[in-house]
């Protein structure tokens, strides 16, 4: 199969892939489209590149061998798993969605885990946490917020996602909830590593109040921290106001 075959395969489906394109150097020009669902590789570029395509999330230049490479990011939708058919649920879901994200709630309770309640969320899951959270399969393009502050609902769904590949996992809750959160994870197996990945309380300290206000710092900070940002204010940051997609 050609690279342009190829390419347009990747372009019309949901595989995850990264086109490598050398900028400078000896091999200017030279492409390799790495198929990391396939585990194949298509092109001339150095085959050195498809060890670097696994951590990437967002498209972006990166050093190879001395020489500036620029690879292009496809793959499915980010992806936003909400764990509470809940107000903040709802906001989170919409504006998730609204980022072009796929949205997914989850919820033990059939009564509340309802299209009428989420209705911006695309999938609905009415499963004890752990159990919807392990058919969901969590992968490195998920971010998942628990927020039922139920120690029977937040403990097995917060050791399921923390043990996943998710990008982020966050949960509302006080300082002092979420002090004794994590001493109950300890107990649960969970080791300090694992611990550290934990957003609690999760967003970012823009003053939320609203569930809606509530979202918007939540999202916010996963967006930092896919982007790998400090989510700080721009006029103090050295980065580039845009991130490289």
């Amino acid at each position: 199969m050609t690279l342009g075959d190829a390419l347009l395969e990747v372009a019309h489906g949901d595989e995850r892939a990264v086109l490598f394109t050398v900028l400078d150097g000896p091999a200017k020009g030279r492409k390799l489209l790495v198929r990391l669902d396939r585990g194949e590789t298509v092109g001339d570029g150095p085959p050195g590149l498809a060890s670097l395509a696994e951590e990437l999330r967002r498209s972006c230049i990166v050093e190879h061998e001395g020489a500036r490479v620029f690879a292009d990011v496809y793959g499915r939708p980010p992806r936003l798993v909400v764990v509470g058919a809940v107000d903040t649920g709802e906001a989170l879901c919409a504006g998730a969605r609204a980022l072009g994200w796929h949205t997914v709630c989850v919820d033990a309770r059939a009564r509340f885990a309802t299209p009428e309640r989420m209705p911006s969320a695309e999938e609905i899951v009415v499963d004890w946490p752990d159990e919807a959270l392990a058919r969901l399969a969590l992968d490195r393009d998920t971010a998942v917020v628990v927020l039922t502050h139920d120690d029977k609902l937040d403990v097995p769904a917060l050791t399921a996602a923390l043990r996943s590949s998710a990008f982020y996992v966050g949960a509302l809750g006080s300082r002092i909830a979420q002090a004794g959160r994590r001493e109950r994870l300890r107990e649960a197996g969970l080791t300090a590593a694992e611990l550290d990945r934990l957003h609690g309380p999760a967003g970012l300290d823009v003053g939320a109040d609203s569930p809606a206000e509530t979202a918007v710092s939540i999202l916010a900070e996963v967006l930092a921290v896919r982007a790998n940002r400090g989510g700080g204010p721009l006029g103090a940051s050295t980065e580039r106001i845009h991130a490289e997609r």
